[in-house]
């Protein structure tokens, strides 16, 4: 019975050992695996962002259809204006102007077109078709997109657009009691409980919300 019962102590002892550290380290792995789902997920809410602002360059405004988007990007070229020559302090000190100088043909300006693809994605192994899809979710989720016209103070209409994905989405599969506790710290402050770039009420420059 003696070396029984010392058996079971050293179980019992291994047992609680084991849920010991595992409630240490529980919080520690969710902790590693949030940053680096949030990094991959900001860094392509940041791509939809570059999309965007190349997008409107070209067409006046945003679109809230990822189809037009990512045709865009893989199909379409910005304007890219190089300029030859130069004023020298002489000139700038006798009071010329880059405009007077066009006009006397000292400086010349020659607009080409690069393509958006090699002008703002320049990356290695990227598939602009992800571009809609929310890492994590395996091809399965687009971020939701959306865009629209607001009044600002100085009563000037500014066209904005606004990117977003819920906590849940991009964390799903983890400890959730950590999600629900990350959701509840945001809503406390009043925040968007996930990660978003630009808005649809006010005009934020398109800043993300990490920022």
């Amino acid at each position: 019975m003696k070396t029984v019962f010392q058996i079971l102590l050293t179980i019992a002892i291994l047992v609680l050992a084991y849920f010991c550290v595992d409630s240490i380290n529980r919080p520690l792995k969710f902790k590693d695996e949030h940053e680096y789902r949030r990094a991959k997920v900001i860094e392509r809410l940041q791509d939809i962002r570059s999309a965007q602002v190349a997008y409107r360059t070209v067409n006046g405004n945003y679109t809230a259809d990822f189809d037009s988007l990512v045709a865009f990007v893989a199909n379409d070229s910005l304007p890219l204006v190089r300029m030859e020559g130069s004023l020298t302090d002489s000139m700038l000190n006798a009071g010329m102007t880059e405009a007077t100088a066009l006009r006397m043909g000292i400086i010349k300006r020659d607009t080409t077109r690069i393509s958006v693809m090699d002008s703002l994605f320049n990356k290695k192994h990227w598939i602009v078709d992800s571009l809609p899809y929310v890492p994590f979710t395996n091809g399965k989720t687009k971020f939701e997109l959306g865009i629209a016209t607001i009044l600002t103070a100085s009563q000037v209409e500014v066209p904005v657009f606004e990117a977003k994905v819920h906590n849940n989405i991009y964390l799903e599969g983890l400890e959730k009691q950590e999600v629900i506790n990350i959701n509840d710290r945001q809503r406390k402050l009043e925040r968007y409980p996930g990660l978003s770039v630009g808005s649809l009420t006010e005009a934020n420059n398109n800043a993300g919300n990490w920022e």
